[in-house]
């Protein structure tokens, strides 16, 4: 089976646009591919956490994987600061790395935009993304289009490591749903839904009540006309919704479309409220019920048990290679 790896950051609360763009593929990936998941919280630091919230959210996180149907038993599910391998091999990728590169990382430089100081952190958290992935040699990494470039860093960082020090990580390869991998702001359809977003109008969280999401969604922005049709360029903002109405309805653009021909905007929205309440219901039971029983914190110690044991073979490997002496 074919190794895959990614994570999510316990920063803020996590969207509809984090359950359709990542989640639900990881709960398909684990059918077929030995599946690592993670909080990334070592991640999460490049911008100051409040440590208590920090906690709260790396919980919040990792109960909600188990929620939307992602099996312990089946993926490991773990801390990213539970594994200290990861920052050891990060560091080691920083020295491999060059200023130029990670100048050119567009994260970068729209989160620093404007900004009088940036932490380092900030910088160079690509490297510290590419130990992420190559300490499991993972063959996909399912990443959004914002994360394109981050993975183009981890595979030159892995293949200047093996010309430099001999074959030993594996390339990367990308692994990007084609509907639904990214899915857009209620209010403004040309930025990504973002649970960093300061207005909560513009995103639906996965644990908020249903009332508050038939309200954020019946005030979502429409394009001008009364047509449900999707075309992202002409009607970008009724586009997205109807991207979110097909993964929570499990229906297809072209069906939605002819239901609300000729109906307009305002039984469509209302329909697609009803449809989203009823997907996230059962995944808000579920994660109510992990959260009180407290079994997050053993599924997440088996976690970290389980991949330290690849983490830290790896690890080792690349630091004989790269000359440290090694304990004995």
């Amino acid at each position: 089976m074919k190794r895959v790896l990614s994570g999510i950051q316990p920063s803020g609360q996590l969207t509809l646009g984090n359950y359709i763009g990542a989640i639900q593929n990881f709960v398909k990936l684990q059918e077929t591919h030995e599946c690592y998941f993670m909080v990334v919280d070592l991640h999460a630091i490049t911008v100051p956490q409040e440590p208590a919230a920090l906690r709260e959210q790396t919980e919040s996180v990792a109960a909600l994987f188990i929620a939307a149907g992602i099996d312990p038993d089946r993926a490991s599910v773990f801390a990213q600061s539970h594994v200290p391998a990861h920052a050891e091999l990060g560091w080691l990728f920083t020295t491999l790395s060059y200023m130029g590169e990670l100048e050119r990382m567009t994260q970068f430089k729209d989160k620093s935009s404007g900004k009088e100081s940036v932490g380092t952190g900030l910088f160079v958290y690509p490297t510290l993304m590419a130990a992420d992935i190559l300490l499991y040699n993972a063959d996909l990494v399912p990443v959004g289009d914002d994360q394109k470039q981050h993975l183009e860093l981890t595979r030159d960082l892995a293949q200047r490591f093996n010309q430099r020090f001999g074959a030993t990580f594996t390339i990367p390869d990308p692994y990007i749903p084609k509907v639904g991998a990214r899915i857009m702001s209620l209010d403004d359809a040309s930025k990504k839904m973002s649970k960093s977003n300061p207005n909560p109008a513009s995103y639906i969280a996965l644990l908020d009540p249903p009332d508050v999401i038939r309200k954020k969604i019946s005030r979502a922005t429409t394009d001008s006309g009364r047509e449900v049709r999707f075309d992202p360029a002409e009607k970008p903002e009724v586009s997205n919704l109807m991207s979110i109405y097909a993964h929570c309805a499990d229906m297809t653009l072209d069906d939605i479309a002819a239901r609300y021909e000729g109906q307009g905007y305002g039984a469509f929205k209302k329909e697609l409220a009803e449809h989203v309440v009823a997907k996230l219901e059962p995944l808000q039971r579920r994660y109510a019920d992990i959260r009180s029983s407290g079994e997050i914190h053993d599924i997440l110690k088996r976690g970290a048990e389980q991949v330290s044991a690849v983490a830290n073979e790896t690890l080792r490997t690349a630091k004989e290679r790269m000359g440290f002496l090694l304990p004995r």
